[in-house]
């Protein structure tokens, strides 16, 4: 373990009033929600540093990474991890196949799509909640890394996630899963990717995924007021970060209007996977997600929600140091576990 990574751990278990008086000396509320006390302690630290809409795209990549590797807990040792390569409309994709060590036979499945507003994160982004998703749901999960703007633009993700989930539906016997029982996932931009390959197999009259995982996803790059509002400037997802990821990977301000890009916009959403739709409370994407899971309900679509709503945007990587964070994921996992079953 790095100086730095022993640093904040250590400080971050420290007790919650200390904490708070170390962020501000008053808990953060927003929205009849307050903010949990290491998250918030983490996020006055990252008010600190430059926001990545000063960097490149290469150091802002660098830079999340190596932050987000101080916050994430250990990959769960239960879980077996094979890198192979998925084939993409541009070229091969790295992947990493997640299986429970114990696993006897096929298993279901899930394709997994990390975070970044489709410009930064990799692999590493989503790893050991991938683990966790594998040990705890009894699942086989591909997670599948797409190319990234701005040096592939709209619908270069699009592509890519919807041929990764295609070829590991038809691929299912040399993965390990069970064909039929293949869901879709992702955080942020991840479940976005997820949301909008649900809808194009529709589209083209294929069967479904079995199951869509959108966790803090985002739904509509239109989307205006409310928390991308009230929660404009709460670490680590700002309204300015996401102009800056809609800058950069969409071609021009119509394409916020295509359904591949704002699937909230669909006009029928009925016939979809069955959907579990995760929010943080602290997160400027919080209404656009629950939205669109009042909208999928509204088209006949079983959902599950819930709204964490002492955490923030990306607590999917903050396992290792955020209690609440940890038990959100772990619930996420089990739920998936019995959607799949």
């Amino acid at each position: 373990m790095s100086v730095q990574k022993f640093i904040v751990r250590s400080l971050l278990k420290l007790p919650d009033g200390i904490l708070i008086r170390m962020s501000g000396g008053k808990p953060l509320a927003i929205d009849g929600r307050i903010l949990d006390a290491r998250t918030q302690f983490l996020a006055v630290q990252g008010a600190k540093q430059p926001s990545i809409t000063t960097l490149d795209p290469a150091a802002a990549r660098a830079g999340t990474a190596a932050g987000l590797s101080l916050l994430d807990d250990a990959p769960r040792q239960g879980v077996s991890v094979r890198a192979l390569e998925v084939p993409g409309p541009a070229g091969p994709l790295e992947a990493r196949l997640y299986t429970p060590k114990e696993a006897q036979g096929p298993l279901p499945g899930l394709v997994f799509f990390h975070f970044g507003g489709c410009v930064i994160g990799d692999l590493d982004t989503c790893h050991t909640f991938c683990t966790m998703i594998a040990d705890i749901a009894g699942c086989a999960v591909l997670n599948v890394a797409y190319r990234l703007a701005p040096e592939h633009k709209f619908p270069a993700a699009i592509d890519d996630a919807l041929a990764a989930y295609r070829w590991a539906d038809t691929h299912a016997a040399d993965l390990g899963m069970i064909a039929g029982k293949i869901g879709v996932g992702g955080d942020s931009a991840g479940g976005y990717l997820s949301a909008v390959i649900a809808q194009e197999e529709k589209r083209a009259g294929r069967p479904g995924p079995a199951l869509q995982l959108l966790i803090y996803p985002v739904t509509d790059w239109d989307w205006k007021g409310g928390s991308m509002q009230s929660c404009a400037h709460v670490y680590p997802l700002t309204a300015e970060i996401m102009d800056w990821f809609g800058g950069l990977y969409l071609n021009n301000e119509a394409e916020r209007k295509d359904l591949r890009v704002s699937p909230m916009k669909s006009p029928d959403l009925a016939g979809l996977a069955p959907a579990i739709v995760i929010t943080a409370g602290f997160d400027p994407l919080r209404d656009q997600g629950a939205a669109y899971a009042d909208k999928l309900k509204a088209a006949g679509v079983s959902v599950t929600y819930r709204c964490e709503d002492s955490l923030a945007h990306a607590f999917t990587a903050m396992t290792g140091v955020v209690p609440l964070a940890k038990s959100a994921c772990e619930k996420i996992a089990a739920d998936v576990g019995a959607a799949l079953r």
